[in-house]
Parts: structure tokens; sequence; C-alpha cells
């Protein structure tokens, strides 16, 4: 299909860039593994090429494309990781906040903090970092 489309398409570089989303979006469709999706996909971008600027433009379709799927194709352990990734990005932001805005009452207030696994009670702590007037307010976002 990729090869009858980039004919199809030699003279229309936006219908080219059209078609060439089509078969994209039929990869995921079709229930493949993801190994197989990536692999198809290179045969595909390799066999469909564009100008820059609408390659630029697939590029952003195919990532909006491939949000809206909900993070379909990622795995149990890269969840894991982006999840744990949030997590310490999330404490180092609010060890910092703390620091600086409560200085050692602050830093005292952490390991009570670093405890917590929830990322959206990890995002509010660090948002009543910017509101909180005391330690103790803060301590009431969690508490």
């Amino acid at each position: 299909m990729a090869h009858l489309k980039a004919m199809e398409t030699r003279n229309d570089r936006i219908e080219r860039k059209q078609q060439k989303l089509v078969l994209v979006r039929r990869l995921y469709e079709q229930g493949l593994r993801r190994e197989d999706v990536i692999n198809l996909f290179g045969f595909i971008d390799w066999m469909m090429t564009l100008p820059a600027q609408l390659e630029e433009e697939f590029w952003q379709e195919y990532r909006d494309f491939e949000e809206s799927l909900s993070m379909q194709y990622v795995t149990s352990v890269e969840r894991f990781g982006i999840e744990k990734g949030k997590l310490e990005a999330l404490l180092k932001g609010i060890a910092l906040g703390l620091k600086l805005k409560f200085g050692k009452s602050g830093q005292d207030l952490f390991p009570e903090i670093e405890s917590i696994q929830d990322v959206s009670l990890l995002e509010a702590i660090l948002e009543g970092i910017d509101t909180a007037s005391t330690v103790s307010q803060l301590r009431q976002i969690y508490q």
C-alpha cells in the first residue's frame, strides 16, 4: 500500500502526507504488536518521503494521533518508569520549594512528604508551597 500510495501521490505532496497518515493509523487499527508497528512505520516513512515543511506537519499530526490513543503501546514497565520519573521530579521540586520558602522548617517537613507516592497529591503539595504561609498550612494539604 505504501508503494501504491507513493506512486499515486507523486505529484501531490499534500495528499501524500494525508495518505501517509492514513497508512500509519491503519497500522494501529490492525492490532499489531508494537515492534511490528515500528518496523512497518519505518518502511512507510522511507517510501513516502515529504518536503521538510510537510514532514513537520506530518509528525505533529502523528503525535496528536498517538496521544489520542492514550499511549496504547506503552508497556507496564514503561508506564512504571514514567510514573517513577514524575515522582522523582515532583519530589525534587518540592524539596527545593520547601528549602527556598520555609528554610530549615521546610526541610524538616520533607521526610514526611517523601513517603507519598500519589502523583496528584504531590502536585497539590508543590502548588501549595506557593500559596501556604506556614509549614502547618502546607501539611494540611496532605493530612
